[in-house]
């Protein structure tokens, strides 16, 4: 897996007016990599304590540690901002307007450090900024395959080429149902265990149909067709038919794919001519809500099953035992 980073750089560009950053010193760091999602704030640092410090992060520096600062003599604050300083900060950004003090504009000038200053309030801006930089790096990959929302229920198609998958999300565009990406699938790992899928941007909402050719899906049946991203929640394995192969048949035990080191569901559908695989999608997702709101439909047969086994291995068993 490639590493993942975001430069301050385009951080400024991409969110600089909506996070209302401004620069202040240390332009030359701008090309400075940010490789984590998480932030700092650094008080105990500048307190004297760096056992622990996180200086990988970005580091917020809110009225807590500004007013710390300003009850410091001159040589005390020196002291403490050279002491955050001297590791290979990616950037600070003082919140609620606060003026930094002379001390730390002067010395992100000296190390190359951006240093930025917003209006923004300290912890609504945290999460704006965590939440950006979940998305620029988060774990990603790419896969060949159809993404389609059914019922709510993100579905992943894959299976060799020209196994019919763009097809059947055709099929299920005109039943209702929506396109988030076919072709190629870019997945995002969200979190400890969501995977959201997106569609490259080149091929938006653009699909390729055998015999066709390439057809624009908004411009045929609108906006309500598509959708810009989904959450993975099964992959739907379509596979040709052969009769030397095995199938499940009840469903009793679940088959997981992993993705990103996250484990979904896997639902293998072998097709040959005539199978509707569309209606078969639709009953796949429902299927799925089911089991997510407590109800297994495989499980519940089973269980009636044996029930009703039990109940007539006892009136046999009773019926031996009438002698008259």
């Amino acid at each position: 897996m490639e590493e993942r980073f975001v430069t301050v750089e385009e951080l400024l560009k991409e969110r600089g007016e909506i996070f209302e950053l401004t620069l202040l010193s240390g332009e030359g760091g701008l090309k400075k990599k940010i490789i984590s999602m998480d932030i700092n704030r650094p008080g105990l640092a500048l307190a004297g304590y760096t056992g622990y410090f996180l200086w990988e992060r970005i580091q917020i520096i809110g009225a807590t540690e500004t007013s710390y600062l300003e009850t410091l003599p001159q040589e005390k604050r020196k002291e403490a901002v050279n002491r955050i300083l001297t590791y290979e900060l990616p950037c600070l950004i003082v919140t609620k307007g606060l003026k930094p003090t002379v001390e730390l504009k002067r010395g992100s000038e000296e190390k190359d450090i951006p240093l930025f200053t917003t209006p923004q309030d300290t912890t609504p801006f945290i999460h704006s900024l965590t939440s950006y930089l979940e998305h620029k790096l988060a774990p990603q990959t790419t896969m060949h395959g159809t993404l389609v929302d059914v019922y709510g229920v993100g579905l992943l198609y894959t299976g060799e080429s020209g196994i019919g998958k763009s097809e059947c999300a055709l099929d299920l565009v005109v039943r209702g149902h929506r396109l988030v990406a076919d072709d190629v699938i870019t997945i995002k790992r969200r979190g400890q265990g969501i995977l959201i899928g997106y569609g490259n941007e080149l091929l938006l909402h653009h699909m390729e149909i055998r015999g066709i050719g390439i057809v624009d899906l908004v411009s045929l049946y609108g906006i309500r067709a598509i959708r810009m991203r989904k959450r993975i929640e099964l992959e739907v394995r379509l596979k040709r038919w052969s009769d030397e192969e095995d199938y499940d048949r009840l469903g009793l035990v679940e088959q997981p794919t992993t993705i990103l080191g996250v484990e979904i569901p896997l639902v293998t559908v072998p097709v040959n001519p005539g199978k509707n695989i569309s209606v078969i999608s639709e009953v796949v997702a429902m299927n799925h809500l089911l089991k997510i709101s407590g109800y297994r439909s495989a499980e519940e047969f089973h269980k009636r099953l044996l029930e009703s086994m039990q109940r007539r291995f006892e009136a046999v068993h009773y019926l031996e035992d009438d002698l008259e």
